[in-house]
């Protein structure tokens, strides 16, 4: 069966260029839907968020939903097929996670649980091979006073950048041993086995996933000319000022549903009497279109 994702394939490859391509929306604003209510989407909101999905792999939706409801994001990803949370240590009884400042409590120790800048990745890239984050809901209740914006990429424009590029990069990413994350002790997850994995790998039915992050600590690259060329492109990619990225700010009742894209976010400063939360649930699942 013809696949674009395998280097074997040329002439499947090819068409599946032309059409990306030929699809890709132009501007974050175009991967806006207004929807009346995220738990239940009107057919026409269902088509329109899918079509988004099935041409980047994300869709940003806006309603006038604000309330501190995690149903939200659970009921909006029922509807694409995602029924297999993610539910790890730090997320809440209902697997969703409150993505927020803490000044306390072992979540401080944590990136995503501050106000800083978190570099490009995708979520889950610690995760073994039998959890790989396929899909996330990301739901704004609130936002920063300034600050917290996302920008996002298109996995698989990545992958297309990257082979019309050199496909060599695409064969050293896909190597099972390309990235590493070391082993890591915690008092409260205990230990973390060390995770190898490729960057780019194909799933059971044949579509692309990504596992990357642009950390430069607690990360360990194969160590061979191929891997540390494919790597050297990619941080270039994400580092040029390309149509290809998208920035954009969820704003209250605004949300990101997609398959695990790049993603990154900018620092914010908080509101103290409104501070910054979001909701975020991590799937097994890959979006059923």
């Amino acid at each position: 069966m013809s696949n674009p994702f395998v280097l074997d394939d040329t002439a499947a490859y090819m068409r599946w260029r032309e059409q990306k391509l030929a699809c890709a929306p132009q501007s974050a604003s175009d991967l806006i839907v207004e929807v009346r209510d995220p738990r239940a989407l009107q057919p026409s909101e269902h088509a329109a968020l899918a079509e988004r999905v099935r041409n980047c792999n994300m869709a940003i939706y806006a309603s006038p939903m604000h309330e501190e409801d995690t149903d939200i994001l659970r009921l909006l990803g029922a509807q694409f097929g995602l029924r297999q949370l993610d539910a790890n240590w730090l997320a809440g009884e209902d697997g969703v996670s409150e993505i927020k400042v803490f000044d306390g409590g072992t979540r401080q120790n944590y990136i995503p649980y501050t106000d800083k800048p978190i570099k490009w990745h995708t979520d889950g890239y610690y995760n073994p091979p039998e959890r790989q984050i396929r899909a996330m809901v990301l739901h704004c209740v609130r936002s920063a006073a300034s600050g917290g914006e996302n920008r996002l990429m298109d996995h698989e424009m990545a992958y297309l950048m990257l082979r019309d590029e050199d496909p060599r990069h695409i064969a050293a990413l896909m190597q099972a041993d390309a990235m590493t994350i070391p082993e890591r002790v915690d008092e409260a997850d205990g230990v973390r086995a060390a995770q190898s994995g490729p960057v780019f790998s194909l799933d059971a039915n044949g579509y692309l996933h990504m596992r990357y992050t642009a950390r430069t600590r607690s990360i360990e690259w194969k160590q061979d000319a191929a891997t540390r060329a494919a790597v050297s492109a990619l941080e270039r990619l994400l580092a040029a000022d390309t149509p290809l990225v998208f920035q954009a700010r969820l704003e209250p009742g605004m949300g990101l549903l997609c398959n695990n894209v790049l993603h990154d976010r900018g620092a914010f400063t908080d509101d103290a009497r409104h501070p910054r939360l979001l909701y975020r649930a991590r799937y097994l699942d890959r979006i059923a279109l």
